[in-house]
Parts: C-alpha cells; structure tokens; sequence
C-alpha cells in the first residue's frame, strides 16, 4: 500500500505501530479517561486523534517512513480510547433485556468499516495506473469517516447515567439521561436507584479505585477470563485471516484483482453475518453462541485444510476453479460463524460484566488482549504457513474445538442480567441488594413514584415520593 516501502522489517514496523499505540491506550489510557472525564469524551478524543493519524499517514512526504509509523501509533492510541469507551457507553445505556442486540450493532459496524476499506482497495487496485501514489493515499484517507460522524454527533447524545453518579452523585443528570432510553419513569427510577446502591456498596465494601482489579477475588476471576476470551478471538484464526487474507488466497488463486474481489466480497456478507447475532444473543445466550460458534469455525478449518492439501496444485501455483471456489465457500462460512459469536458476543459478554468501579480499566485491558495475542500469532504464521501450507489451519482447528470446551466449563451465561447484579454469577455480592442494606432502602429493587395529579409545572407527570433514601 505505502509505495517507497519495500523493506520487510519496516512494513512489520508500521504493522506493529498500531498494535503498540492500541496497547498502551487500552492498558494505561483508556480506563482513566472514560473514568475521569466520561464515556463521550472518551470516545470524542479517539475519534479526534484518529482524524490526525489519518492525515498524518496521507499526506506524509515520500521516503518520510517515520511520519507514517508515527500516525500508525497515534491511530492505535486513539482505537484504544475509543474502543474503551465505546463498548462501556453502550453497555451502561441499553436495558438489560435487549444489551446483547444492541451491542451486535457495536461489531456489525466494525464490519461495515471492512465492507468500506474492502471496497475502496478493491477500486483502487482496478485503477491504479489513474491514481499513482494516490492508490494507497485513498485507502488510508477512508478511515475518516467513523471518527468525523462520531465527533458530530457525540455532544447530542447523553452520558451514561452510571457515570454521572459515579463521578460527583449528579443524580439529576442521570434521571434525565434514563428518561431519554427508557419506557417508563418508574423504570427509570427503579434503574437509578439500584446504580446508587450498587456504586455506594463498591466504595464502602471492595474499592473506589482500580485497585479491586487485583485485590477482590471476583473481579480479579472475571479479568483472567475475559484476558482468555479476548486473546481467544484472535487466536481463532479470524485474526489472521484479516491480516494475511490476500497471502493465503494467494496460495489458490494467481489473479490478484480476482483476490481483492474475494477480500471485498467476505466484508460485504460479514455485516449480514454479524446482523445475525441481534435476533439470538438475548434469547440462546453469550454461552451457546460461543460454544456454537468455536466449533462450527473448528470444522470449518479441518475441511479447508484437508480440501487444501489433498487437491493437486495446477498451473502457477494455485488449485483449479472448482477446488477454489470450495475453499472460498468454507472461509465465507467460517466467517459465518465467527462474526455472530466470537465476533461480536466477546465484545458484548466483556463489556458487562464488570462492575462500576472497575468496568472502564477492565474492559481496556481485556480488549487489548486481542492485540497482543494477535500480534503474537502474526509473528510466527507466515513463517508456519510457508513451510506448512495449509495444513496451519488444523492448528486452528483445535484452539477452536480448545475454546469450545472452555466456555462450556468456565464462562457463566450473562443474558438478561443487570449490570449492578452481575457479580453474583462469579461468586460476588449482589451489589444492589447490599447497597440498599447501606442506604437503608425498604426495597432495593424498587423506587416509589406516584403520579402528581396537581401537576409540577414544567416537570410534569410525576412526583417523587421516595427517590433514594439516604442513611439513617
């Protein structure tokens, strides 16, 4: 893609620049600055560096490598905010019936960016004797238009209510924020009262700070397992096959259009994929979609790889039409089970089940982990695919079936469950109940609200009877 580079070392550098940049943002920046400063404000500084990343790589001089590996990076600090960022805001906004369908559409635009960096290589490929150097310049240039709409519309949306009381009690802030997603006022009332109690029970009983990351045996249960099912998603060979899709097509097919095509093609049908996660997440569960997922991608890489390596090679090195097209059809379908379950159904089951205190520096970490673990996996496979072939996919094949087993034993089904109650499934405290023990709530699930039938001037329909009790 950047025409001067022809030294492998410096194409690993710049491949590398953004995993390191994503990194530290997810390890050391992300969690503080959702924390500190909000979800939005999270996700508008991501978007903000990406847009300079962007211009940076663009529009860098020619034979000035330095500029470009140093927009890789900033592009990967800003991933990182906004990732962190991103999946929080949604998790804390969606009710809890309906969490795992909305945050499918957190993954499915995720593929929608692939659809569009897909297509744009693709027509930059047929016309690259037009372009010149801008063949390369307009992919990369792409990758504005996420981050633009993000920063456009990001102040017009509300904050998370957990984090307006979380940060300062804003308990105003956050009813309002509530009535804007939510049916009713008494739901929105029951919601804000159980976050208060579950908040105030993480500052007196486990920690404030992130401290808890390590020192409470549940929390720290629940960061081992989303650091395994995070490096799990990567380790499924999806990963891979993102990086290297163009090098192992190449092993089939000698038409390098006819690859790009390929490429675009499974971008376009992963958005479809995806969108078929909403309709099951919230009714079969995080459980069955990962076990489900993992192996139908264990089989799939059996039969690619045994398809692959027991067909005869023809002319320059690729396999004939027909073997081909089979082995398009069964990558095609390992994307069909990877996008609904270890695609998207990580993203969901790590962004809830964190609680407040910690949710924010957990979740950085635990997403990060795919990076790592990717960039471990994109170390040693071109070399095992050179001297093995195919036969690399069996490899995958059993970290799938590996990842099945896994899950069956180890992760808990989280569906339908509310953030604040979460912890019960990993052996914790419910916090809600414990935190209405400690404000002195009759019910802990349950804020009284009685219509005002003398009206409330610009307030309107309702009055509080009882919002949230304080100490006795």
């Amino acid at each position: 893609m950047y025409g001067f580079v022809r030294n492998p070392q410096t194409i690993g550098a710049v491949n590398t620049a953004y995993t390191v940049g994503a990194i530290v943002a997810g390890f050391f920046l992300g969690g503080p600055t959702a924390d500190y400063f909000g979800r939005r404000i999270g996700m508008a500084s991501g978007a903000f560096l990406t847009i300079v990343a962007t211009f940076m790589q663009a529009f860098s001089p020619r034979g000035n490598i330095g500029c470009f590996i140093g927009g890789r990076v900033i592009i990967g600090i800003g991933q990182g905010l906004a990732l962190t960022a991103g999946s929080i805001y949604i998790n804390e906004l969606a009710p809890a019936h309906i969490r795992g369908k909305i945050m499918t559409f957190w993954q499915m635009f995720y593929s929608v960016g692939s659809f569009i960096a897909w297509w744009v290589n693709y027509a930059c490929t047929q016309n690259k004797a037009k372009l010149h150097d801008w063949d390369w310049r307009m992919v990369v240039i792409f990758q504005i238009l996420t981050p633009a709409f993000i920063l456009a519309q990001i102040f017009f949306i509300p904050e998370t209510p957990r984090w307006y009381i979380q940060r300062g009690a804003q308990f105003e802030k956050a009813r309002k924020a509530l009535r804007k997603v939510r049916e009713s006022e008494q739901e929105a009332e029951d919601e804000l009262l159980s976050i208060r109690e579950a908040i105030e029970f993480e500052k007196e009983a486990i920690s404030g700070s992130y401290l808890a990351l390590w020192k409470d045996r549940s929390v720290r249960k629940r960061l081992l397992l989303a650091f395994i099912i995070n490096a799990g998603q990567q380790i499924t060979g999806q990963g891979t096959l993102n990086t290297y899709s163009t090098i192992v097509y190449k092993k089939v097919f000698s038409d390098s259009s006819q690859i790009a095509l390929i490429n675009a093609l499974n971008a376009t049908f992963g958005i479809i994929f995806t969108l078929s996660c909403a309709p099951i997440v919230d009714r079969f569960g995080r459980k069955f979609l990962l076990i489900v997922g993992a192996i139908g991608m264990g089989l799939c890489m059996i039969i690619v790889a045994t398809v692959e390596t027991q067909t005869p090679t023809v002319g320059n090195d690729s396999k004939s039409r027909p073997v081909g097209i089979s082995i398009v059809f069964l990558l095609f379908l390992f994307a069909f089970f990877y996008k609904p379950s270890w695609g998207a159904t990580v993203w969901i089951w790590t962004a809830e089940v964190f609680s407040m205190n910690v949710r924010a520096q957990a979740v950085g970490m635990a997403s990060q982990t795919q990076n790592v673990a990717n960039s471990i996996v994109q170390q040693f496979f071109p070399t095992f695919l050179n001297n093995c072939g195919f036969y690399a996919f069996y490899m995958f094949a059993g970290i799938n079936f590996l990842l099945a087993v896994f899950v069956f034993f180890f992760i808990p089904e989280t569906k339908k469950v509310p953030l604040e109650e979460i912890d019960v499934l990993f052996g914790g405290s419910n916090h809600v109940e414990k935190g209405g023990d400690l404000l002195g709530v009759e019910d802990a699930h349950h804020a009284i609200v009685a219509a005002d039938h003398a009206g409330a001037g610009e307030k309107g329909i309702a009055e509080r009877i009882e919002e949230v009790r304080q100490p006795s």
